[in-house]
């Protein structure tokens, strides 16, 4: 387990998930290890999804996915050359799935030494609609999980 060779870092583009960042590329740097950083976009449903019968439309669902992970693949790249030292080997990848299970996915196929993911800090019936990636990436992860629980709001 130790020293990690290679830790993969969710992030979802908040605040929470900035802060992960910054632990994970600290471990990074210490264990001399390649950082992961990885963004998952929520597929698109359909037109179909909405109607029964289906709409007739014209929106192109899959260009509009291709498109989400262009910007997305942008964006990450931004974040990763913003918040990564340069002493740090890294790596920024972009799937598209539902976000615990792909964490998970991802984590095996790049064989993982750890996942370092954001906690929102939801309760209550917020975690219960939503609820929580983080805990689902723990429960069923294929290595260890660190999670960083979200800043306290300021008063």
């Amino acid at each position: 387990m130790l020293p990690f060779k290679r830790i993969l870092c969710p992030t979802d583009f908040s605040e929470p998930s900035y802060q992960a960042l910054k632990r994970a590329e600290e471990l990074a740097r210490h264990f001399g290890a390649e950082l992961c950083v990885l963004h998952v976009i929520p597929p698109v449903p359909g037109p179909h999804a909405f109607a029964d019968p289906p709409l007739a439309t014209s929106f192109d669902v899959p260009l509009f996915q291709q498109e989400l992970a262009v910007y997305a693949e942008k964006m990450l790249k931004d974040l990763v050359s913003h918040q990564v030292s340069g002493e740090v080997r890294s790596r920024d990848l972009v799937t598209t799935g539902e976000a615990a299970a792909e964490i998970q996915r991802v984590a095996a196929q790049e064989h993982a030494d750890l996942i370092v993911i954001a906690s929102h800090g939801q309760t209550g019936w917020r975690r219960w609609v939503s609820g929580s990636v983080a805990g689902k990436v723990a429960r069923h992860s294929p290595c260890p999980v660190l999670t960083v629980m979200a800043p306290a709001a300021a008063e």
